[in-house]
Order: structure tokens, then sequence, then C-alpha cells
């Protein structure tokens, strides 16, 4: 049974389009926790954010590994927040390339509903150039798969963002991991074609080039999530602001209220 419609909070939005705007040579991937109501919505609350074994521009793979830890993490989560939550779907990003799923995005996402009818996948495209306007756009596109005349269809989910005033802590936790888990990739790639029988020249490319993309790294991850993490800390400022003022003005009702009430008839 098809889900009706797919409900994201804002800071897990957040968490996955800023870890699809990491790179634009190669696509990222991760898993997304949340719970599915009895009017078959889903609600996405948390993220996980995946360690990549091996970049590659046009697919993603998430190994069976991934999938146990991503299962413990959701049931330790779902114990510290005292709701059902399980792992219930998969994003990855398409860079420079339109946003709808191919036919190995459709597949996998089939193999996925054959363990869960619930599970949703999510696809965010990013560098990608509008014709007419010349600026990058980014889409992002919720499906399942449908099986038709024995092939396997995109079968269009419904995709609402709910707002937050705040960043969740396991989202938060997702941000803060995610430099780690970037430069951990970059490690295990410097540490494939590094050996000890490398001549000095091809040592100092290997090693400039491990460099260069740990500062890349620190480039396109630290400088958006600080101002993210800014623009947020404004929008809270301003929302207490606003309470602080609600709360005036209730209080100054409560004492004309009480004053009403004491003067006798």
């Amino acid at each position: 049974m098809s889900l009706k419609s797919v409900s994201i909070e804002s800071d897990v939005y957040l968490v996955c389009l800023t870890h699809a705007l990491t790179t634009e040579r190669e696509e990222i991937m991760g898993l997304l926790i949340g719970e599915v109501d009895e009017m078959r919505v889903l609600h996405l609350s948390s993220v996980i954010i995946l360690r990549r074994s091996d970049k590659q521009a046009d697919r993603v793979e998430i190994s069976p590994e991934q999938q146990t830890d991503a299962s413990i993490k959701a049931e330790q989560l779902a114990k510290e927040l005292n709701r059902p939550l399980r792992v219930v779907g998969w994003y990855h990003s398409h860079p420079h390339i339109t946003v709808w799923p191919s036919h190995v995005d459709v597949r996998t996402q089939a193999n996925y509903q054959q363990m869960d009818d619930g599970f949703v996948g999510l696809i965010f495209s990013v560098f990608n150039e509008d014709k007419s306007t010349k600026q990058n756009k980014i889409e992002v596109t919720c499906f399942q798969s449908q099986e038709v005349n024995s092939e396997f269809q995109r079968l269009e989910v419904p995709l609402f963002i709910t707002p937050s005033y705040q960043i969740g802590k396991p989202c938060l936790d997702s941000l803060v991991d995610l430099p780690k888990i970037l430069l951990q990739e970059e490690d295990d790639a410097y540490e494939r074609v590094t050996v000890e029988s490398q001549d000095l020249l091809t040592r100092i490319h290997n090693t400039s080039v491990y460099t260069k993309s740990v500062c890349h790294v620190m480039e396109v991850v630290s400088g958006p999530l600080l101002h993210n993490l800014e623009c947020r800390l404004q929008a809270n400022k301003q929302r207490i602001q606003q309470l602080s003022k609600e709360k005036e003005e209730l209080t100054k009702k409560l004492r004309v209220y009480r004053r009403k009430k004491a003067v006798p008839i």
C-alpha cells in the first residue's frame, strides 16, 4: 500500500540539502528516520549521513553494515524520544542532472519496499543551472516504486516541509558529524593511493590533491553551515521578542481581568 504523503521537518530538510551541496562531482547518500501514522502519512524526523566507501558520479550504494548501524541508531533515538521511530527512507543527490530517479534508483527503491512498503526515496537535484535565469536551482522529489506490466516505474509522493523554530538535537548532531564523515572519506581515498614504493613526485602530487580536498570540505561545509546556524539564531531571537511581547500583553489583560473581578457589584 503506497503512502498518502510525506512530511519532512525543516531541520531534516536542512541536513539533507547541506549534505547534497557538499560536492558537485559525486552523489551523496543517507538514510531517513521517522514513522508512519494511521493515515499512511510518513513523518521524517531525523537523518543518518552515510560514509561513502566508493565515490561515483552516477550512483550510490548502501551496504548491509550501514543499514544495520542505522537501524541501531534509530532504535536508540526511539528510546530517547519515546516514539516508534525506525529507518523509513533514503536520500541521495543528483549533481548537474535532473531530479527524476533513474531506472537504477527505481529498482533500488523497489528492493527496499519489498522489506517495508512504507519506505520512501528522496532525490536532491543540485548545481543544476536554470537555462532562463542562468542561476543554479535546487529541486527535490519524493518517490516510491510501483510495478506496471512487469516493470518498475516511479510513483511520485507529495512532499510537505514542516517548519520548526529550532534544530533538534539529532539533526544538530548530524550537521556536526558531516565534516568528520567527509574528512574520513578523504582519508580513505588518500590511503588507497598511498604505498611505500611510490616515487617522490607521485607522493607529492597525491598529498597536494588530498590537501586541496580537505580545504574544499572546510570551505563548502563550514561556511554554509555557519551561515545557516546564524540565520536560525537570528530567527530564534526574533521569535523570543515576539513571544515576550505576547507575554506582556497577556499579563496586562490578566491584571485588568483580576481588577474587574475584584470590584464589588
